[in-house]
């Protein structure tokens, strides 16, 4: 039996990361935990419609000056590495789209005249399809950082014991904080060029996270890239592959799963699941972080 939290993510978008994530948590016969963590696009609801029983902000704190107390010191504007604090007439203002929430500004006022307050930045939702319980981030419009939606996604995992969490696509912040400190990766390619090169800027990207990962190939028979010597090369399990099936991508434009009305799909993705389960089993008997990162590392 699949446990733990498994990240899903791919290179680059369009490879099927988000098709692979919902048919999964569909298909696992135990209640499973399926986190949105594309929050600048989510969709997994489209599939799943979930009926949502309660939503939260997700906020980041960010600094208010006390005008009684501040003396226009500036030592607020020296320390801060992001710019978010300019000096208006010997008076400190704060452009919160560009506070990272660091406190070094608090720590640097000599005075006491700063405090945080929370600003909202997006919302979560919270709701079951079935047996899955779907968590849904989605930033609010116009907002630069999308990390603390994600942590605030994370944060609302539930006491099931599987979490799948649907990465944003890439290789940058947002995957990272999607990924961080997960049991293990998926990551979902094509055998395409492109597929490829965006696959070995995400194994790099695991193995500096020091995280397990394994691949699946999606859309099999498409193309004549070596993803396959690739992953010999790098030690890398290859997990499964999905072959290239034009029913699938009719029946997902239409809002449908296809392991609900595919044989071949079903069975394509059960092979997937035990392998998986496998992976994940062998990788939890390695040595405890960061031991368990060097073996993965080694294991590759």
């Amino acid at each position: 039996m699949l446990q733990g939290t498994i990240a899903i993510a791919s290179g680059k978008g369009g490879t099927g990361k988000t098709t692979l994530a919902v048919n999964l948590a569909v298909a696992c016969e135990e209640p499973v935990s399926l986190l949105d963590c594309d929050v600048e696009a989510p969709n997994a609801h489209l599939f799943l419609r979930p009926v949502w029983e309660k939503t939260v902000p997700a906020t980041v704190p960010v600094p208010v000056f006390d005008p009684e107390k501040c003396t226009g010191c500036g030592k607020c504007r020296v320390h801060c590495r992001f710019n978010a604090v300019v000096l208006l007439n010997k008076r400190p203002e704060v452009y919160p789209e560009l506070c990272h929430s660091c406190g070094a500004c608090l720590q640097a006022c000599p005075h006491a005249a700063i405090k945080e307050v929370p600003r909202e930045t997006g919302v979560v939702a919270i709701g079951y399809s079935g047996k899955v319980r779907v968590v849904q981030g989605k930033l609010n419009v116009g907002e630069a950082q999308s990390p603390p939606v994600i942590e605030a996604v994370r944060q609302q995992a539930g006491k099931e014991k599987l979490t799948l969490i649907d990465a944003p696509p890439g290789t940058s912040c947002p995957v990272m904080a999607a990924v961080r400190g997960v049991d293990y990766l998926v990551l979902v390619t094509e055998p395409t060029p492109f597929g490829l090169n965006d696959l070995q800027l995400a194994v790099e990207m695991a193995a500096a996270l020091q995280i397990p990962c394994g691949v699946l190939i999606n859309r099999a028979g498409l193309g004549d890239s070596p993803v396959r010597q690739f992953c010999r090369a790098q030690g890398l399990p290859v997990l499964g592959e999905i072959k290239y099936d034009p029913r699938v991508a009719a029946i997902y434009s239409i809002g449908e799963l296809p392991v609900r009305t595919l044989p071949e799909f079903r069975t394509q993705l059960a092979a997937f699941l035990t392998r998986l389960a496998k992976e994940v089993t062998l990788c939890s008997r390695l040595p405890s972080f960061p031991e368990k990162g060097e073996q993965a590392r080694l294991r590759w």
